[in-house]
C-alpha cells in the first residue's frame, strides 16, 4: 500500500501542466465558485458556532474548581471539533455537487493519456450529480463514524498520540475516493466502485493527502484545489483501469 500512497502523491507531477496543455481551466470555473461559496458559508458558520459548541462543553464541568481552565480547553476543543467537521462536510459536499462538471474533465484526460477518444456511457447531468451526491452521502457517513471512534481513541493514554494522524489519513482516504469516482463512474457500478477504492487504498490516500495539505493555503487553496486534486486522481485511476498504458 505505501508504494500505491507514494504513486497517489507522486501523480501531482505535472499537473499544472496537463491543465494547460489539454485546455481544462474552463471545466473547473463552476467547480471553483462551488468550492469558494461552500467553504465561505461553513467558514462562517464555523466561527459563529465555535463558542457556543465550547459553552456547551465546558457546562459538563460541575464543579468551580478548575472551572476557569476547563472552559479554556473546552473552548479551543469546540473550535477544533468545530473546524474538523467543517472540513468533512465541505469536502463532501463539493465533491458531490461537482460531480458533473468533472466528468468531461475525466474524459479528456484518459482520452490524453491512452491515445483514444473515450466512448461516453451517455450518463446526464442529473445522473452523475445524483451519483455523486450518493457516494459522498455514504462516505459522509462512514467518514463521521470512523472519525468519532478516533476521537474517543485521542483519550486513551498514550497510543493516544496516533488519532490524530489517523484522523488526516482518514480525511485523505475519502477526499481521494471522492476525486476517483470521477473516472469510476464511467466504468463500475456504484458498488463496484467501492470495491475498486478499497483495493486501491494507497493511491486514494496520496491523492487525498495533498488535497487536504492544499485546503490549508488560506483562500486559495480552495480555489485550486479540485484542479489538481482531480487531475490527479484521474491520471492515477485512468493507468490502473489501463495498465498497458505506460505511465
Amino acid at each position: 500500500m505505501f508504494k500505491n500512497y507514494l504513486n497517489g502523491l507522486k501523480a501531482y507531477t505535472g499537473t499544472f501542466s496537463l491543465i494547460q496543455k489539454i485546455g481544462l481551466w474552463k471545466y473547473f470555473v463552476i467547480p471553483i465558485g462551488i468550492s469558494f461559496v461552500i467553504a465561505l458559508f461553513i467558514g462562517v458558520a464555523a466561527w459563529g458556532w465555535a463558542d457556543n459548541l465550547g459553552a456547551f462543553i465546558s457546562s459538563i464541568w460541575l464543579w468551580d474548581w478548575g472551572a476557569e481552565t476547563f472552559g479554556t480547553v473546552s473552548e479551543i476543543l469546540g473550535a477544533i471539533l468545530i473546524v474538523l467537521f467543517g472540513i468533512i462536510l465541505y469536502k463532501h459536499l463539493v465533491l458531490a455537487l461537482s460531480a458533473p462538471f468533472m466528468n468531461p474533465v475525466s474524459e479528456k484526460i484518459e482520452a490524453h493519456i491512452t491515445g483514444n477518444p473515450f466512448q461516453s456511457n451517455n450518463t446526464g447531468f442529473v445522473q452523475q450529480l445524483w451519483r455523486g451526491i450518493r457516494i459522498n452521502s455514504r462516505n459522509l457517513i462512514m467518514e463521521l463514524l470512523f472519525t468519532v471512534l478516533i476521537v474517543l481513541f485521542g483519550f486513551v493514554p498514550v497510543v493516544g498520540i496516533l488519532a490524530a494522524p489517523l484522523l488526516f489519513l482518514l480525511q485523505a482516504y475519502y477526499a481521494g475516493f471522492g476525486n476517483m469516482d470521477y473516472t469510476l463512474e464511467r466504468y463500475f457500478t456504484y458498488q463496484k466502485s467501492i470495491s475498486f477504492v478499497r483495493s486501491h487504498r494507497g493511491i486514494a490516500m496520496g491523492n487525498g493527502t495533498i488535497f487536504m495539505i492544499l485546503l490549508l493555503i488560506p483562500v486559495i487553496g480552495v480555489l485550486i484545489v479540485l484542479p489538481f486534486s482531480v487531475t490527479a486522481a484521474t491520471t492515477s485511476t485512468v493507468y490502473l483501469l489501463n495498465p498497458k498504458v505506460s505511465a
